[in-house]
């Protein structure tokens, strides 16, 4: 198996999505552990720019070769934005998740909700759990 190691600048969910915070937005995507287990990218299904996401809630989907994975939201806020790019180039999520494979970004209603994510190493640790 590959040893994957996560950014340490970002922040995770139990359901590996990443957060990077901004400015005043965070930016969210999916993880690499998260690209590994769904396969090629083929469609992804995100809110529109104005609408309001809940913490650990869903706010789209991601579809795969393999499954359909739904995608939680790790803030909740407003989505200000939405990577248009991945209408066309899903696959941008299997080549770079943490660059140009990002979803959206969201104004936060409560900053503060940052700190209840795990960082990289708490991460990587909760994933060792989910192998063994």
């Amino acid at each position: 198996m590959t040893i994957v190691t996560y950014p340490r600048d970002l922040q995770y969910t139990r359901e590996h999505e990443w957060a990077r915070l901004e400015g005043d937005v965070i930016r969210v995507g999916i993880t690499a552990y998260a690209v590994q287990q769904l396969g090629d990218v083929t469609l992804v299904d995100m809110p529109a720019p104005g609408e309001d996401v809940q913490a650990h809630e869903r706010f789209g989907d991601i579809e795969s070769v393999k499954t359909v994975s739904e995608l939680f939201a790790p803030v909740s806020g407003e989505v200000v934005d939405v990577n248009a790019e991945l209408e066309s180039s899903p696959e941008l999520v299997n080549e770079g998740p943490y660059e140009d494979g990002w979803l959206v970004t969201i104004r936060p209603s409560d900053e503060g909700e940052l700190d209840g994510l795990m960082d990289a190493a708490k991460y990587e640790e909760y994933l060792g759990t989910l192998d063994g």
